[in-house]
């Protein structure tokens, strides 16, 4: 995923807080408006995890404290490929039988900048599929390389 000249940058690394899922995740905004989301996170189950973007970025009380998904166009909630749907819902990640999950992810509702920007905002990955689950890992901290 190499950013081209006009292209948005961010980092946000996944923590789990007491158990030990960890990861980091590359953000590239092209100049077309596509955010290519990519990245790594371990210390999963096996199987599906809801993976999203939420409204707070405020994790004082772990992934219970970022809120909902983010909607800032007050949507339904649907699959990443609805075109009714939060901007947040991304659908699931699949960790390997080694907890290992591998994230490729294009999506133009996650912008990195503008109005409706995902920076300061929470990733969060559920312990189970789409957002059955509590919050395994989440993070806030998003730099510019």
């Amino acid at each position: 995923m190499a950013a081209t000249a006009g292209s948005i940058k961010a980092v946000a690394l996944i923590t789990g807080g007491d158990n030990n899922v960890r990861g980091s995740l590359q953000f590239v905004q092209d100049p077309n408006g596509i955010t290519h989301v990519k990245g790594k996170i371990t210390g999963l189950s096996p199987g599906l995890h809801g993976f999203h973007i939420h409204a707070l970025g405020d994790t004082t009380n772990g992934c219970n404290s970022t809120g909902h998904h983010f909607n800032p166009l007050k949507k339904d909630h649907g699959a990443p490929t609805d075109k009714e749907r939060h901007a947040g819902d991304l659908g699931n990640i699949v960790a390997g039988p080694n907890g290992v999950a591998e994230v490729f992810i294009k999506d133009m509702q996650i912008p990195l900048s503008g109005a409706h920007s995902i920076l300061g905002r929470a990733v969060v990955v559920h312990a189970d599929p789409d957002d059955l689950g509590r919050g395994m890992g989440c993070s806030i901290r998003y730099e510019t390389p």
